[in-house]
């Protein structure tokens, strides 16, 4: 029905998470903290979770159309 937001939001969900598994990666890979005052592997498996999680959220929308 309406394909307009569901495009949007696909595309901005697949992007944020696209975004958060290339910096966590470069982050980890530099062995550098993902993020401040957290222990390393729980800073980059959260993260790399909200990424996975946000690209699937994205892969969902685009399916609605």
């Amino acid at each position: 029905m309406e394909s307009g937001p569901a495009i949007f939001t696909g595309a901005v969900f697949s992007l944020f998470g696209g975004g958060l598994l290339a910096w966590t990666v470069a982050r980890v890979r530099r062995q550098r903290p993902v993020a401040q005052g957290v222990r390393p592997i729980a800073s980059a498996s959260l993260a790399s979770a909200v990424g996975v999680l946000a690209l699937a959220v994205g892969t969902w929308c685009f399916t609605r159309l």
